[in-house]
């Protein structure tokens, strides 16, 4: 019998390179809440004291940049001059230019607005059909982001990081080999108590026991204090998380971002399909396991390349499923977005714990499964 692990990690909301990508998606959704065909390409970086956004945009909407960056940040936790990094005080300086007329033209045709790359994975490990590592990892992290924001846990701060590996054996997850996380905190809190508050009211109460052994490694701070977090300790960039944004180490990744984009970045939108693709086949019990993986190019109107690998747990031809696929499910830029309806502000809710696996998100919806089965019966 094969014994492997496979890895994950969530940053908390706080965590720099998350708050980026929160920024980036919260101005996003104003941007298409005010006006839906808004082309949105931004970044945000962000520094001890400094948020620095910039981009290309058109647009026929006024948004209030410093207004949003800075609720976005008081939202999360930034909120006391004494983190360091805080929304009153903390300098927006923007740096916004009209989209390329090129790329707009490319756009307008029905075409792709980037070359890009995509992937889309499901298997049968959690009800969501989500990796089982990156499913706790983001559960965990989140569990203590809201235990602060509740005020259930006061000496929290909003920066952090949960580390998990899954040991594995003929592919079915065994236990939780490795457990490490990281929570910023203040002070006057002993790191015995923070510990200990970490795996009593979080670890125990979240996790599933089944997945807890003896040789389950935890650690909690493993480093010892940490009092100064967020942008003051570390710089915050945009799409530094890539893969904690989408599957963890169990899937290949695009390669490309998703946060501070719209829906006409394929790199984006068809991930999006490509997830709702490969979740389908399994809740329709083709394969226990799926990848889909797809081609785009600038300003073409079609997918490029489409193929699907089911790592040999197909109980249907795979070039049967690849064809069902396509003639279900549009893979044209246009057609993408009107199908999965992403003129929306729906963005600034996937910016943290993770793209895939919430149920409210249109891409996470079962809408095809009976019409998938008629195809392959």
């Amino acid at each position: 019998m094969k014994r492997y692990i496979k890895m994950a990690e969530s940053p908390m909301e706080g965590h720099p390179d998350k708050l980026a990508d929160l920024i980036a998606d919260a101005l996003l959704d104003e941007f298409i809440r005010k006006d839906p065909y808004s082309r949105v390409s931004l970044e945000i970086l962000l520094v001890s004291g400094m948020t620095f956004v910039s981009g290309h945009v058109s647009t026929e909407s006024y948004v209030d940049i410093p207004g949003v960056v800075r609720n976005t940040i008081k939202e999360v936790g930034y909120n006391k001059p004494e983190y360091g990094f805080d929304a009153d005080t903390s300098a927006v300086i923007t740096s916004i230019e009209e989209q390329s007329p090129e790329i707009a033209l490319g756009i307008s045709s029905e075409g792709a607005g980037d070359t890009a790359t995509v992937i889309g994975y499901a298997c049968r490990e959690t009800e969501n059909y989500m990796p089982l590592p990156i499913s706790l990892a983001h559960l965990l992290s989140k569990s203590i982001s809201e235990m602060r924001k509740s005020g259930r846990a006061p000496f929290l701060r909003p920066d952090g990081k949960v580390l998990l590996t899954i040991l594995y054996e003929d592919e079915k997850p065994l236990f939780v080999k490795d457990l490490v996380v990281f929570v910023q905190h203040d002070p006057d809190v002993s790191l015995d108590k923070l510990r200990e508050f970490i795996h009593e009211e979080v670890l125990k109460k979240t996790l599933p026991q089944k997945l807890i052994s003896e040789a389950t490694r935890i650690m909690i701070n493993p480093s010892g204090r940490f009092v100064m977090g967020g942008p003051i300790a570390d710089v915050g960039q945009t799409g530094r998380k890539i893969v904690s944004d989408a599957y963890g180490d169990v899937a290949y990744s695009g390669g490309s971002a998703f946060s501070g984009k719209d829906p006409t970045k394929t790199d984006r939108s068809a991930s999006y399909l490509a997830r709702m693709m490969a979740k389908h086949v399994v809740a329709c019990g083709f394969a226990s396991r799926c990848m889909v993986q797809m081609a785009y190019a600038f300003g073409v109107s079609e997918v490029i390349a489409f193929d699907i690998e089911t790592y040999g747990t197909e109980k249907v031809d795979k070039e049967k499923i690849k064809s069902a696929l396509l003639e279900v499910f549009p893979t044209g830029p246009k057609k993408i977005i009107d199908f999965l309806d992403l003129r929306k502000p729906i963005y600034k809710k996937t910016a943290c714990y993770g793209h895939f696996g919430k149920e409210d998100l249109s891409w996470e919806k079962l809408t095809k499964v009976e019409e998938l089965k008629e195809r392959l019966s």
